[in-house]
C-alpha cells in the first residue's frame, strides 16, 4: 500500500510540475527600430474654436509607464476608477502635458505656462470660443481650469468628481460653468476589509432576465458601499471670475447632466438602489429630470424607472418608457426623448418601433409627438423650427432610415433615404453641424434657408475622397461643392463663412502627415496652418498598396498591402508575411465586396500596431476583407467557419500570386475578434506557419448571451456557437500560436479566463504555445513595457516558427 501511496505522489506531482506556470521575467524591450518610434512623443491633437479664429495646440503624453497603470483601481458598476483622484483610472483617460493657441489669420502661437508636470485631460472651448477649460491632475483630486487666448491660466475650482465621466459643462453665456463635486463632507472611504461577513445570494423569482457578459460588475455589499462612496456628489455652478460656488443639486447619483441652450434649466439622470451584480450602472434604476437652475420652478420628473433586468438580448432592445432625453440643440429650453412602441422588443411586429417626443418649458403643457420611426430611433440632428433630420436604425438589417421633421409642425415625418448603412459607395454624409451662441450643435444652413451643407467620405473604388455638398431640405438630390483630389485625403472641419466658400480641413497623403489647411472651394491654393511632422520618418518608404481578388464564389475582396522599405521583389524574392484581419458581417454581398483604395492615407504605426513588423522584414497584408455574409435573412454566423476559410484561402492566394510571400512563411494574427478568427484559421486550415492571437474570446458557451453580432443564444443557436468556438476544435490546432491577454481586460465577452482556459486545452492536446499575461493590461494595452513586451513577443514569435526557410509542407 505504501508503495501504490508512493507512485500515485510521485505522479500528481510530476503532473503538477508539468502543468506549473513558466517563471516571470522581466519587461523585454521592442527591437531597437521599434523601440525608437515608440519613444518618440505623438503627434499633438488640434481642437478648433467655435469661432474657427483659434486652434488649440494640445500635447499628447507618450505611452504611460506601468508604474502608473498599477496603482490601485476600483472597478465597479462597470466603471473603472482611480480612489485618489476620484476620476477614470490612469488606463481610462488620454493625458494631455501642453497647451497653446494659434491665431488662424496671423499664425501667432501662444503658449499657456502650466505648473512643471501637469497633465490634464477633457479640455472644451468656451460657447464664444474666448477661453478654454480643462480638468487637471492632482495629487489628491482633480481641479478645473480655466485658460485664455493670451495665454494666461489659472485653477478655477477643485475637488471635482468624475467617477461617471465628464465632470464640467460651459453655461452658454460663458461666465460659468456646472460641475460636479466631491461633497465637502464625505468622510473616510468605507473599509476594503477582505474579511467576509457572509455569504453573497443571489436569487432569481422564475421571470427571464438574461444579461449579456459584462465586465468590473459590483459584487458584493462592499463594493455597494464603495459605489455610494465614490460616485456620490453634488452639483454647482462655478462663476469663471472668482471661482465662487453656487450650490445646484444635492448629493445624489448624478450620472449625467446637460444645460439648456437658454442656460435656465439643467436636465440630469439620478441612478438609485437597488443595484445589480449581472449589469453595469447604465442599467439601475434611473430617474430623469429637468428643474430650473436658479429656483422659482420645481421642475418635472420625467421617468422614474426600475432596474432595466428584463431587458430582450437583442441589439436594438431598450428600456419600456421615456429614454434619451436631450435638449432640442436649436430652441431656448424644449425636451426631447424618445420612447418604444414595441415595448422594448425590436422582434414585435408593429408598424413603427419608437416615437419622438417634445415638451417645452415650463414643461407643463403635454408632450407632444415630434415623430415616429418604422425602427429604433438613432439619433437627431436639429437645425431650426422648420428642419430637423432624424435617424432610425435596424441592427438585424443593417438599414437605416432618414426623416425630415419640421420642429414647429410636429407629428409628420416625410422619409428622406432608406439606406444599408454599411454602403460606402452609397453613403450620403451627413449634414455640417457646428456650435451655436449656447454650444449646442446645430446644421449649418445656406444663406437663403433653401439647404443645409453635408459632409462625408466619399468612398470609391479609387479611394475615399472627402466632399462638400448641399442637401435641399425640400428633398431632392445633393449638389457638389467641393471633393478632395488625389493624391490627397482631406476632409471638411468646418466653415470659414456662411456661404461655404471657404473651408477649413485636415489633409493627409501617403507621405504627408495630417495638417490643417484653409481653402477656396473653387480652387486656388490651399494654405497650411499647422506643420506636423512625420512621427516615424523610417515608414517613409514603406511600400502601401491596395489590393484585390475575389473569393471563390466570386465576391470581390480587399486588402493593404505593406512591403518592407527597400525591399525589391526580384532582389529579395518572396517574403514571411503576416495576415492581421478581423471579421465583419453583412446581410449584402453587394455591399460586404466593396473595396475602398487606401492609398491617399497616411499610416504611421503606434502603440502594439502589427505594422512594426515591417520594420523586422516581414510582409504584412492589413485588414484583408473577411467578410461573413446572411443574405434574405440568413443569419451571417451559420455558415461562419465555411465563410472564414474562402476568405483567408483567397487572401494567402492573392499575396503569394503577386510574389512577395512565400506561401510556406504565412502567419495569421488578430486583436479581440481577431483573435478568436485567428484560432479558428488554425484549427479549420492549413494555411498558416503560425498565429497571434491577443486579447481573444475562444469558448462561446462563456458569452451564452450573444456576442460580436450574434444575437442569438446559446440556446436558440446551440450548433452554431459550439461550431464558431475554436476551443471545440483546440486538439485540431497543430500551427504554434501565440496567446496574449491583459489580465484586467475590460472589454464584455473577453475576460482572460478566455485565454487562460485555451492555453490548458492547447497544451493538454500537444499544441506548440506560449501564453503571455500582462499585468494590470485591458483590453488594448496601454503601458510602454506592457506595448514593448506585446511587440517583442510578436516579433520573436514570428522569427522562430516563420521566417526560417523550410521544406514546403503538403497541402
Amino acid at each position: 500500500m505504501m508503495v501504490r501511496i508512493t507512485l500515485c505522489l510521485a505522479a500528481l506531482l510530476a503532473s503538477s510540475a508539468a502543468w506549473a506556470a513558466e517563471p516571470t521575467t522581466t519587461y523585454h524591450r521592442a527591437p531597437d527600430a521599434i523601440a525608437r518610434i515608440l519613444e518618440t512623443p505623438p503627434t499633438p491633437a488640434v481642437a478648433v474654436s467655435p469661432d474657427h479664429r483659434t486652434l488649440a495646440i494640445l500635447g499628447r503624453e507618450n505611452l504611460p509607464l506601468i508604474a502608473n497603470l498599477s496603482k490601485p483601481i476600483l472597478r465597479l458598476a462597470g466603471y473603472r476608477i482611480d480612489p485618489a483622484t476620484n476620476g477614470p483610472a490612469e488606463v481610462r483617460v488620454q493625458w494631455l502635458n501642453a497647451l497653446s493657441f494659434k491665431d488662424v489669420a496671423s499664425g501667432r502661437i501662444v503658449a499657456v505656462p502650466l505648473p512643471a508636470g501637469t497633465r490634464f485631460s477633457t479640455p472644451d472651448w468656451s460657447p464664444d470660443g474666448s477661453r478654454m477649460a480643462f480638468v487637471a491632475q492632482e495629487p489628491n483630486g482633480l481641479a478645473l481650469w480655466i485658460a485664455d487666448r493670451s495665454g494666461q491660466a489659472r485653477r478655477l475650482v477643485g475637488g471635482l468628481n468624475a467617477a461617471f465621466g465628464r465632470a464640467y459643462a460651459w453655461m452658454p453665456d460663458g461666465r460659468s460653468l456646472v460641475v460636479r463635486l466631491v461633497p465637502t463632507d464625505r468622510g473616510a472611504a468605507p473599509s476594503t476589509d477582505p474579511t467576509p461577513t457572509g455569504p453573497v445570494v443571489q436569487e432569481s423569482n422564475g421571470r427571464r432576465s438574461a444579461a449579456r457578459t459584462y465586465e468590473d460588475l459590483l459584487k458584493n455589499a462592499n463594493d455597494e458601499a464603495l459605489f455610494d462612496y465614490y460616485f456620490t456628489s453634488v452639483l454647482g455652478v462655478v462663476d469663471v471670475a472668482d471661482g465662487a460656488i453656487h450650490a445646484l443639486k444635492p448629493k445624489a447619483l448624478w450620472r449625467s447632466f446637460s444645460v439648456s441652450p437658454d442656460g435656465q434649466f439643467i436636465l440630469t439622470e439620478r441612478l438609485k438602489r437597488p443595484y445589480s451584480y449581472l449589469l453595469p450602472a447604465p442599467f439601475f434604476p434611473t430617474e430623469i429630470a429637468v428643474e430650473q437652475i436658479r429656483g422659482g420652478h420645481q421642475g418635472r420628473v420625467l421617468v422614474d424607472r426600475p432596474l432595466a433586468d428584463e431587458l430582450p438580448v437583442d441589439f436594438d432592445a431598450v428600456v419600456k418608457g421615456p429614454r434619451e432625453a436631450e435638449w432640442r440643440s436649436d430652441a431656448p429650453a424644449t425636451l426631447v426623448w424618445a420612447e418604444a412602441l414595441d415595448g422594448g422588443d425590436p422582434k414585435a411586429d408593429v408598424p413603427n418601433h419608437d416615437r419622438l417626443m417634445m415638451q417645452a418649458a415650463p414643461f407643463t403643457a403635454e408632450p407632444v409627438e415630434l415623430a415616429r420611426t418604422v425602427k429604433r430611433y438613432a439619433g437627431t440632428m436639429w437645425g431650426d423650427d422648420g428642419f430637423a433630420l432624424v435617424v432610425d436604425r435596424e441592427w438585424k438589417t443593417r438599414s437605416e432610415r432618414r426623416y425630415a421633421v419640421a420642429p414647429a409642425r410636429p407629428g409628420h415625418a416625410r422619409l428622406l433615404a432608406t439606406r444599408n448603412y454599411q454602403d460606402q459607395y452609397g453613403d450620403p454624409g451627413l449634414p455640417l453641424t457646428e456650435e451655436n451662441a449656447a454650444g449646442k450643435p446645430v446644421m449649418r444652413f445656406t444663406p437663403d434657408h433653401k439647404a443645409v451643407f453635408v459632409t462625408g467620405e466619399g468612398a470609391t473604388k479609387a479611394g475615399a475622397f472627402p466632399f462638400l455638398a448641399l442637401m435641399p431640405i425640400a428633398g431632392g438630390e445633393q449638389t457638389r461643392l467641393w471633393t478632395a483630389k488625389a493624391p490627397y485625403y482631406e476632409e471638411v472641419v468646418s466653415l470659414l463663412d456662411d456661404k461655404g466658400a471657404r473651408i477649413l480641413t485636415r489633409r493627409e497623403s501617403a507621405k504627408l502627415a495630417p495638417n490643417y489647411m484653409i481653402r477656396s472651394v473653387r480652387g486656388g491654393t490651399a494654405r497650411a496652418i499647422t506643420d506636423f511632422a512625420d512621427p516615424a520618418p523610417v515608414f517613409a518608404n514603406v511600400t502601401q498598396r491596395t489590393i484585390t481578388y475575389n473569393r471563390a464564389d466570386g465576391l470581390p475582396l480587399s486588402g493593404t498591402l505593406y512591403l518592407p522599405a527597400g525591399y525589391d521583389a526580384k532582389r529579395d524574392g518572396p517574403l514571411p508575411t503576416l495576415l492581421w484581419a478581423y471579421p465583419s458581417e453583412y446581410t449584402d454581398a453587394k455591399v460586404a465586396g466593396q473595396t475602398v483604395d487606401q492609398g491617399n492615407r497616411f499610416v504611421r504605426p503606434r502603440g502594439i500596431s502589427h505594422l512594426f513588423l515591417l520594420t523586422q522584414g516581414y510582409a504584412v497584408l492589413d485588414d484583408p476583407a473577411m467578410p461573413i455574409i446572411g443574405e434574405n435573412g440568413a443569419e451571417p454566423n451559420d455558415t461562419y467557419v465555411k465563410q472564414l476559410q474562402a476568405d483567408a484561402q483567397a487572401a494567402v492566394d492573392a499575396v503569394v500570386k503577386l510574389g512577395v510571400a512565400d506561401r510556406n512563411r504565412i502567419a495569421v494574427g488578430g486583436h479581440s475578434y481577431g483573435a478568436f478568427m485567428t484560432a479558428n484559421l488554425l484549427a479549420h486550415t492549413n494555411l498558416f506557419r503560425a498565429g497571434i492571437a491577443r486579447s481573444g474570446a475562444y469558448n462561446r458557451t462563456l458569452t451564452p448571451f450573444g456576442f460580436q453580432a450574434e444575437q442569438r443564444t446559446y440556446w436558440q443557436a446551440t450548433l452554431t456557437y459550439t461550431e464558431m468556438s475554436p476551443f471545440t476544435y483546440a486538439d485540431r490546432i497543430k500551427s504554434p500560436i501565440l496567446l496574449i491577454h491583459g489580465a484586467a481586460d475590460d472589454n464584455s465577452g473577453t475576460f482572460p479566463i478566455q485565454s487562460e482556459r485555451m492555453y490548458a486545452a492547447l497544451k493538454g492536446n500537444g499544441a506548440t504555445v506560449r501564453y503571455v499575461v500582462l499585468p494590470n493590461e485591458p483590453h488594448g494595452y496601454r503601458a510602454l513595457e506592457s506595448t514593448g513586451e506585446t511587440l517583442w513577443q510578436m516579433t520573436d514569435w514570428l522569427d522562430r516558427y516563420v521566417k526560417p526557410v523550410r521544406d514546403p509542407q503538403p497541402q
